[in-house]
């Protein structure tokens, strides 16, 4: 019997808890246009709440992965959703700038602790043929996540624009109960006792990130903030561009990104084991790689609805590959640092999410179509520096092979 099998209801109730924190970030999108009358506030705050927590994100990421690591997946994923439920909490009573900051910064902690911590256990029930699988189920609840949340934040704001917030904090609440009566640790805190502890984990989080490019995985890391920032870059301008350039309506709009998202989510938990199994992280990276971003430049040249929806589709299925294909061979280099190396992991995702909606913004204001030209260049010199890293993987490993013999 396959491990991911016989652990499948840890791995149903992380990805439960994943699931309860996109759907939580997503809320907000729907509702943030009426919070900005009540309380007074422009769109520039707006912006900032945005980055605030992704740099809260990325400050806390590496911490979490590294108390995952020492005091076990359980306790910290159990920690991160009462922060979540609090911080949602917060945002629903808040009547100023300051709370919602607070909140936001809150939710950042949260899911600082929770993403490396899930993703680490997740590694350590899964054997390595079946880690990509793993991985495709945990990155289908995030996309999920992501496609629900405005959807039922909008939903259950007719009740009160405040309710989908207090909603999640009661949702949050339970499933850390459940957590705490259901999940089993994931044994990690014996291996970790075996395993030699590396200086890198006694690091802040900027030596982290400084030091990192002498790890093995560190052109992952680069292809994660790529990603990130290319997604957001793509994302954050979307409804802006196809607003300004066909007139689409925020209906066009939201079928074409749930079109595409759910696609992705659907491929994570059905074919991408196979894929990963059958060509390797390797050629799965690259290929996502050339693939967004030829067709992030085609974004451009299209002008038909239907063009433009699978253009977008295509972009978006690519992505949704990509990102559990890295994570799932970063797992493999990590050994015995897997939450660690999440939490790596969760901070380059972090910077990308924090730079990608500032440059894009700014390129948008220059000319509608500079973002995506950007996004173009960015994710296929990424493209060309996986293909040299690849050659100098394989010619390092055919020296060592002659050797031998």
């Amino acid at each position: 019997m396959s491990l991911l099998f016989r652990n499948r209801g840890a791995i149903l109730l992380l990805m439960l808890n994943i699931f309860l924190i996109f759907t939580g970030i997503g809320l907000v999108i729907p509702i943030m246009p009426t919070y900005m009358i009540e309380l007074h506030i422009n769109g520039s705050i707006v912006g900032l709440l945005v980055a605030a927590f992704s740099l809260t994100q990325l400050i806390f990421s590496p911490f979490g992965g590294k108390l995952s690591d020492s005091i076990g997946r359980k306790k910290i994923i159990i920690a991160g959703m009462i922060i979540f439920a609090v911080s949602e909490w917060i945002f629903g009573v808040a009547n100023s700038s300051f709370l919602l900051f607070a909140s936001r910064m809150l939710g950042g902690i949260g899911a600082a602790l929770i993403m490396p911590s899930v993703m680490a256990y997740a590694a350590d029930v899964t054997s390595t043929k079946e880690r990509a699988k793993g991985m495709g189920f945990i990155n289908a609840a995030i996309t999920t996540g992501f496609i629900i949340g405005p959807g039922i934040g909008g939903y259950i704001a007719e009740f009160g624009i405040r309710v989908p917030f207090f909603a999640a904090a009661v949702a949050g609440v339970v499933a850390a109960i459940i957590t705490l009566l259901v999940l089993p640790e994931s044994n990690i805190k014996k291996e970790s006792e075996l395993a030699q502890p590396r200086q890198t984990n006694k690091q802040s989080l900027i030596s982290q990130l400084l030091h990192s490019y002498k790890e093995p995985y560190f052109l992952s890391l680069i292809i994660v903030f790529v990603m990130s920032f290319g997604l957001a870059n793509y994302e954050t301008v979307f409804g802006l561009f196809v607003d300004q350039k066909f007139g689409f309506s925020p209906k066009d709009i939201a079928f074409i990104i749930t079109f595409g998202s759910i696609s992705g989510a659907v491929v994570q938990m059905t074919i991408f084991g196979w894929m990963l199994n059958r060509f390797g992280e390797r050629k799965v990276i690259s290929s996502c790689l050339i693939i967004a971003s030829l067709f992030v430049l085609l974004t451009l040249f299209v002008h038909k609805y239907w063009l433009i929806v699978v253009v977008t589709f295509i972009v978006f299925l690519s992505i949704d590959i990509l990102r559990p294909a890295i994570g799932t061979q970063m797992s493999k280099m990590a050994q015995d640092q897997q939450g660690y190396v999440a939490g790596l992991n969760s901070a380059y995702t972090s910077l990308g999410n924090i730079m990608g909606p500032i440059v894009a913004g700014f390129l948008f204001d220059m000319n509608v179509n500079y973002p995506y030209v950007s996004a173009f260049i960015v994710l296929f010199a990424c493209f060309v520096l996986s293909i040299r890293a690849a050659r100098k993987v394989d010619s390092i490993n055919t020296q060592v092979k002659l050797r031998k013999s």
